[in-house]
């Protein structure tokens, strides 16, 4: 009996002990937790004219809980989204502090001030958006630091000065956008898929026409023996060829008529809204959400059959699907999204959804993005909306 007694005990300690160390994960010695601190240091220099930041107390033990702020699986601050929040002010160089963060959005605001070299510490970051903001100042050498960044955005702002050579150091970028800045002198060599630095006249020139846009490998070009080859035909040899060539493009021409039309009807009898192009949109940046394959989506809802339609908005249209590990979703398809509004309401939709965090709220669990395709992901919710249940 007394052994038993003791036993219960000691499981009793160990659960104590192990609680106190999950809720000391992130404080200081003195018992603070610096990711507290560090937002609250953000917010403070920050001008927060519609209140978005009201519930970011110093007096808060859990950050996990803010609005904009969203949390990795053992409780770090890992993501920041406020993009188009009217804020202004400065961004603080606390940010630094948030070792853990993977996504940093702060797009669309009027945040001015300089980069703070700090953000160089954050070496778990991937995706850092300050673009259309006033930020000024030269670029920090420290964006050289964060190795495990995939894209870059800074365009429409007023920096200044060289774009920093230590860029030339991060291997996985995808996207890097400097554009419409007022940057100067020598660009380093950056191995990113897109790269743009058009709107800058100290390095395009004031003209619009200079194509700077991007940056890709350059094209082969033949060698000088080569061309000689080439130009010791002779004459007879030229008609020959001009005339093989002319009857096989004509042969040519009739076949691809013909295939087209096939692949037309296929299509048709198909009854796919959108042609779809399955390559990803490398400027859509979600990284801490699930991305879909287009194919995956298109298997689960059995190629977005009508009989399983579950509502329709003024975006586009919901289906029921089921993956292929048997999980059930509820598919939303956008339509019409290179129209006005409609790559907009995408952004917004999935940059305010994802970060919001509520038991009565549906999370978005991913997305998926073509050229001409948008489509969320969520949670299927077997008793259908809100607005059935009050009917």
């Amino acid at each position: 009996m007394e052994s038993r007694r003791s036993f219960r005990l000691c499981r009793v300690l160990f659960l104590v002990l192990a609680l106190m160390e999950i809720s000391s994960a992130s404080l200081s010695p003195s018992g603070i937790n610096y990711e507290v601190v560090a937002l609250v240091a953000i917010k403070t220099a920050l001008h927060d004219p519609y209140s978005v930041l009201e519930n970011w107390d110093i007096n808060s033990v859990d950050p996990c809980s803010w609005r904009m702020v969203t949390c990795s699986p053992d409780g770090y601050v890992s993501a920041l989204g406020l993009p188009s929040q009217s804020l202004s002010g400065t961004l603080s160089p606390s940010i630094g502090n948030l070792a853990n963060l993977q996504s940093v959005l702060l797009q669309n605001n009027a945040i001015s001030g300089p980069i703070p070299a700090a953000i160089g510490k954050l070496q778990k970051l991937q995706t850092l958006d300050l673009s259309n903001n006033t930020l000024s100042g030269e670029m920090p050498t420290s964006l050289g630091d964060l190795k495990n960044l995939n894209y870059l955005r800074l365009n429409n702002n007023g920096l200044t000065g060289h774009c920093p050579e230590s860029l030339s150091n991060l291997h996985g970028l995808t996207l890097v956008d400097l554009s419409f800045n007022n940057l100067s002198g020598s660009l380093p060599k950056i191995s990113a898929r897109t790269f743009k630095v058009t709107g800058n006249p100290l390095i395009c020139g004031p003209k619009a026409s200079n194509n700077c846009s991007s940056v890709f490998p350059e094209p082969l070009s033949l060698p000088p023996d080569g061309m000689k080859g080439q130009s010791d035909s002779g004459t007879n040899s030229h008609r020959v060829a001009i005339a093989f060539g002319a009857s096989f493009g004509a042969a040519f021409s009739i076949i691809i008529i013909i295939g087209l039309l096939v692949w037309w009807r296929y299509r048709h009898n198909q009854q796919i809204f959108f042609d779809v192009n399955e390559q990803y949109d490398p400027e859509v940046c979600l990284g801490h959400l699930r991305r879909y394959t287009f194919k995956e989506l298109r298997a689960a809802t059995d190629h977005f059959s009508s009989k399983n339609i579950l509502g329709r908005g003024g975006f586009g249209i919901v289906y029921k699907g089921c993956l292929n590990d048997g999980t059930l979703v509820a598919v939303k398809r956008l339509k019409d999204y290179n129209i006005a509004g409609g790559e907009i309401q995408f952004q917004t939709e999935v940059e305010t959804i994802s970060l919001a965090v509520h038991r009565n709220l549906l999370r978005l669990s991913g997305f998926c993005t073509t050229e001409n395709e948008r489509l969320l992901v969520y949670p299927y919710m077997p008793n259908g909306s809100v607005a059935s249940q009050l009917r």
